[in-house]
């Protein structure tokens, strides 16, 4: 049986979060294991604003002894859906994801993204990609590889529910430049600017200014920032609200394509592209 804080019973009515209204409500159910309750009440406390949590914040939250939650916490960590860094905060691993994948094979996204993403790899011969904002990363959800010559060396061997950091990938700063302001603030602020590539934004001022260009031209560019030798180019898939629930991108290598020439020959294929996708979502 999950154990409440006592000196919290009183005031855990007042001040409830879904999550511990569930570990109170549904763990004292008989029919319930109030151990499955508290493991996904602790997976529900991770979100885009709090990606990362410590043990404390946990048992805060959920109204738990801290013993109680590590016990809990340690387990999603030995099944594969936390995972804890050195400084001793957890943050969801990437088994949450994978479930999240086989509920987006279901979705209209992604279902009606196939035959546009395909034809637009075979415009381009390049290496073709969709992704969704994942706290302060990005996730991979479609991944078409491209054919000619010098794609494999840029490709970076990833594939579908990899991750990689928002900053740098040209898919990350097309998400991050559609968010409403309060989240993109809160993101931004929790943002560790590491350098993946010879160009790597590592300013908060300076990814600022470059989302204010990415929201101006609807377009999105990585160049050399994700990895040395590769450019992509990335769009919005907007909604009917105008959010970017998706992104995708073409990637190449550098020397096939100049900054410019990727947006003047490439750019309008991958807008035409998250335009259509998102109209043939949109449409269901």
């Amino acid at each position: 049986m999950v154990q409440a804080k006592q000196s919290r019973k009183s005031t855990a009515g007042a001040h409830a979060t879904p999550a511990s209204r569930a570990v109170s409500e549904l763990g004292e159910a008989a029919r319930f294991s109030s151990s499955l309750v508290a493991g996904l009440a602790i997976l529900d406390c991770f979100s885009a604003e709090r990606p990362q949590m410590g043990i404390a914040a946990l048992a805060d939250r959920l109204d738990m002894t801290r013993s109680t939650t590590h016990r809990y916490a340690a387990t999603l960590v030995a099944l594969g859906y936390l995972e804890q860094d050195h400084a001793r905060q957890y943050r969801l691993a990437a088994r949450v994801s994978d479930l999240g994948l086989a509920l987006m094979d279901s979705m209209a996204l992604r279902r009606h993204a196939g035959e546009p993403l395909r034809k637009l790899r075979v415009q381009t011969g390049r290496t073709v990609s969709m992704a969704i904002l994942d706290g302060g990363q990005i996730r991979y959800i479609e991944r078409l590889r491209g054919w000619r010559y010098g794609q494999h060396a840029v490709d970076l061997h990833l594939g579908l529910a990899a991750r990689q950091p928002i900053h740098c990938t040209a898919m990350g700063k097309v998400l991050l430049a559609y968010l409403p302001e309060s989240r993109l603030q809160a993101l931004i602020g929790e943002l560790e600017l590491s350098r993946q590539g010879p160009n790597s934004i590592t300013s908060k001022r300076a990814l600022r200014a470059e989302l204010a260009r990415v929201r101006e031209a609807g377009l999105a560019v990585s160049d050399e920032e994700q990895a040395p030798g590769l450019r992509s180019i990335a769009a919005p898939l907007l909604d009917g609200q105008g959010q970017a629930v998706a992104a995708i991108a073409v990637a190449v290598p550098v020397a096939a394509f100049s900054r410019s020439e990727l947006v003047a020959r490439v750019g309008p294929l991958v807008e035409a592209t998250a335009e259509r996708i998102a109209a043939l979502a949109q449409a269901q």
